[in-house]
Order: C-alpha cells, then sequence, then structure tokens
C-alpha cells in the first residue's frame, strides 16, 4: 500500500432537485465520461455517489486544483436543456457544484474493490458538511471551492487562491466555462477552435473574459507549491 498523501475531492451538486429526471440521467452520463478522462490524464479515481456526491482521488497532490477545477468548468459548461424560471434552476446554473480538496494520507485505497479511506477523504467530507444545509436550502452560497490539509499556513495559502477562483468561476458563461475546461485538460487555443467550430480569436477572448491567464499562474502556483511537500 502507498501511504504517500493524495488529495480526495469531494464533490456536493448545489440545487441538483432543480434538475429533471432526464438532465440527472444526462448529467450522470456525462460525468462518467468526464472520469475516464480525468483518469486518462490525471490518473484519478472517481465514483459518483447517489446521483448529487462524488469523490475523485487524485494520486498526484500537484494536481488536485486543476482537476477540481476541471470537474467544475465541466459542470458549468453543460446547458439546462429545460430552460425552467426559477431560483433553484439559476443557481445551479451558476455555482453547479461544491469542491472540497482534502491533502492527506489514505490508509486503505483499492481501485478494483471501490475503496477509499483514511485522512484526505475525511478531511474533504468535513470540508462539504460544514457548509450549513440552511444555507444550501435558501440557496445563500458564499463559497464553493474549499482545501483542508494538516498544514495550516498552507491551507491560509490556498483559501486565498481559491476564493478568488470562486469569485472568477461564478461569473463565466456555458461557453466560458467550456473553454477553460478543454485549456485546463491541455488543449490549444487552435485545438479548441476546431473542436467548437469557432474562430481561435474567439477562444481567445473567451479566455480572456473568464480569466484564465489568472487560473493558468494559480494551478501553476498550486503544482509548484504541493510538490515540493507532498
Amino acid at each position: 500500500m502507498d501511504y504517500s498523501n493524495h488529495i480526495v475531492i469531494s464533490g456536493d451538486f448545489i440545487a441538483y432537485t432543480s434538475l429533471s429526471t432526464v438532465e440527472k440521467k444526462t448529467l450522470e452520463q456525462q460525468l462518467l465520461q468526464l472520469f475516464q478522462q480525468l483518469e486518462t490524464k490525471y490518473k484519478t479515481f472517481s465514483r459518483l455517489i447517489k446521483g448529487d456526491y462524488l469523490e475523485c482521488v487524485v494520486p498526484d497532490p500537484e494536481n488536485g486544483l486543476a482537476v477540481a477545477l476541471a470537474i467544475k468548468t465541466f459542470i458549468k459548461s453543460l446547458e439546462i436543456e429545460e430552460k425552467v424560471e426559477n431560483n433553484r434552476t439559476r443557481v445551479f446554473q451558476t455555482y453547479s457544484i461544491r469542491l472540497a480538496m482534502g491533502l492527506g494520507r489514505l490508509d486503505r485505497f483499492n481501485r478494483e474493490e471501490n475503496i477509499i479511506d483514511g485522512d484526505a477523504i475525511y478531511r474533504s467530507g468535513r470540508a462539504i458538511s460544514s457548509e450549513s444545509t440552511h444555507n444550501k436550502e435558501r440557496m445563500v452560497i458564499k463559497n464553493t471551492l474549499f482545501f483542508s490539509s494538516i498544514n495550516e499556513e498552507l491551507n491560509l495559502n490556498i483559501d486565498a487562491i481559491i476564493s478568488l477562483l470562486d469569485h472568477l468561476l461564478a461569473r463565466a458563461t456555458s461557453r466560458q466555462s467550456e473553454v477553460l475546461f478543454l485549456k485546463i485538460m491541455g488543449n490549444s487555443e487552435k485545438v479548441i477552435a476546431k473542436k467548437l467550430g469557432v474562430s481561435q480569436s474567439s477562444i481567445n477572448q473567451h479566455s480572456t473574459a473568464s480569466g484564465w491567464n489568472g487560473m493558468d499562474k494559480a494551478i501553476r502556483y498550486f503544482t509548484h507549491t504541493l510538490s515540493k511537500i507532498s
């Protein structure tokens, strides 16, 4: 068993009940495709629990923020087909999911047997559950990205960064989120333009408007910092 540090990402969908049954099934199918992409690029292990909760093990902690942002932007890029004009649907489209990254050891981790147990998953789970259910039901959303480790100084530094990313992502459109996701997954603007059938200048405009340069620097900082302590 590998007792090195891992990051476990716990995710809790916001306003999940605002989706129709068809939308929930479609979301689940698309998430399974996302999990495969993340496993290929980052060697992650992901699972969906009860439809509205996910867990993702990131074996190389320095990739934790990139994976979390990939999940967040992927979900925000999805269009809600049934345009129900109510507050809960708008909240889902704006915030989509809470994500908490827990850095720590895993005492037990077995992909084949679907076992994840240890400090990393405890930390991510506690960070998600610490958000009051009252706020969740009343749709008072303050933060959707969290980080927890044994290192309090590291927690403060990472929290400052992800708070700013939270602010950026809440304002990103579905198309901007799609561009961000494809960039996080390593695609060039030329490749993204071809995938989406638009001009490269259009992709550049979406990147600038959504704050990609700052996000890219945040990912690089996270990667550099975690690679030194993991």
